[in-house]
């Protein structure tokens, strides 16, 4: 490790100290939002003190283990500690390093899921949907919440486009590395000749603003419309304009919202929707500019980019940004079994992320 990056480690574990007074100071025991703020501050640094103690005392385990080296009739136990010692050691800096990567505000965030039919008529809407199913039993899996906000269904089943907003924890951080193009390899229920055919849908993970970030938007630059619902809701639906659907004119973002019985719910939802586009493409656009070389787009990243291929006769799912990310469990995957796919693109990410680390460090 760099003597820089060791100065970072111990700034951190000084900070902590200094987290562990001011929690103790009556004047902020008696402000709840600071003392909330703080203490999730100090809880984030906690285990890396953690590690710095043990890695304190695995360097004192191995210098006990050298000095015994001396006597003869110690030698062979002092040599298996010694390396014990060592694996410790070297596996506790990198788990020091880990705690060096910047951690994504927005990580802990709910998150909007957009899927859209790309290429391949029928099928692509009914490979939309496959999707949207996988997303939604992944998030089941996780205790997660998904709310539909809007949708248009395909005409032989799928969806020309399906638009959710997906709650809980840690929803943006396991699943901020989906967006781009999908593809599917198999035979369509449509096709009669048993020919495999390529067809494609696009996905958008989209966070959610963090509390106390809102993105201003000028109203001038807004062109908004009303129209009737056309989903559940009753004989309301029918008598009421109050569905709304925004135009952003500068970057011609267009969000509707029809979920809700009121006009006043439906923009409420849709300027949220809309002020997540707006930030994260802005997001985008920054990280696009200091990292072109990453391999993982965070966040909408480059919806053109073909990230994965789903080829259903050879039960094979292939992620084409990492190298051997490969897996023969397709129909589980589908079922929302994502579980070593997402970890899997979490490690990639960290892997890049601490090797520029360690390069500028």
């Amino acid at each position: 490790m760099t003597p820089s990056l060791r100065r970072k480690l111990e700034a951190l574990s000084e900070r902590r100290e200094e987290l562990e007074r001011l929690l103790a100071d009556p004047s902020v025991i008696g402000d709840a939002g600071r003392f909330r703020k703080l203490s999730r501050e100090f809880a984030q640094l906690e285990p890396v003190a953690r590690a710095l103690a043990d890695e304190q005392q695995a360097k004192a385990d191995l210098a006990a283990a050298e000095a015994m080296r001396a006597d003869p009739e110690l030698r062979e136990l002092a040599e298996e500690e010694i390396g014990a010692a060592a694996e410790r050691l070297q596996r506790l800096e990198a788990e020091l390093l880990a705690h060096l990567v910047p951690k994504d505000p927005r990580d802990d965030g709910d998150l909007y899921l957009e899927v859209r039919a790309g290429t391949g008529g029928d099928e692509a809407a009914i490979f939309a949907g496959d999707l949207f199913r996988m997303y939604s039993r992944y998030a089941e899996r996780q205790g997660w919440r998904v709310e539909v906000e809007s949708a248009s269904p395909g005409e032989h089943g799928g969806f020309k486009e399906v638009i959710a907003r997906i709650e809980g924890q840690g929803a943006y951080s396991k699943l901020k590395f989906e967006s781009g193009t999908h593809r599917v390899q198999r035979v369509p229920a449509t096709e009669s000749q048993g020919r495999i055919h390529t067809s494609a849908a696009t996905v958008a993970i989209i966070p959610v603003e963090p509390d106390g970030e809102p993105i201003e938007i000028n109203p001038a630059d807004l062109k908004v419309d009303t129209f009737r619902s056309s989903g559940a809701g009753g004989q309301h639906v029918n008598k009421t304009e109050s569905a709304i659907r925004i135009t952003h004119v500068p970057t011609g973002v267009v969000v509707e919202s029809q979920t809700e019985r009121s006009q006043h719910a439906n923009r409420d939802k849709a300027m949220t929707r809309l002020r997540a586009i707006i930030a994260e493409a802005q997001a985008a656009k920054a990280a696009a500019a200091q990292a072109a070389e990453r391999k993982l787009q965070v966040g909408s990243g480059d919806r053109s980019q073909r990230i994965r291929t789903y080829n259903f006769p050879q039960g094979r799912i292939t992620d084409h940004r990492v190298e051997g990310l490969t897996l023969y469990d397709l129909p589980n995957v589908v079922e929302g079994g994502m579980d070593a796919l997402v970890a899997r693109l979490q490690q990639e990410h960290q892997a890049d992320e601490l090797a520029r680390l360690t390069e500028g460090g």
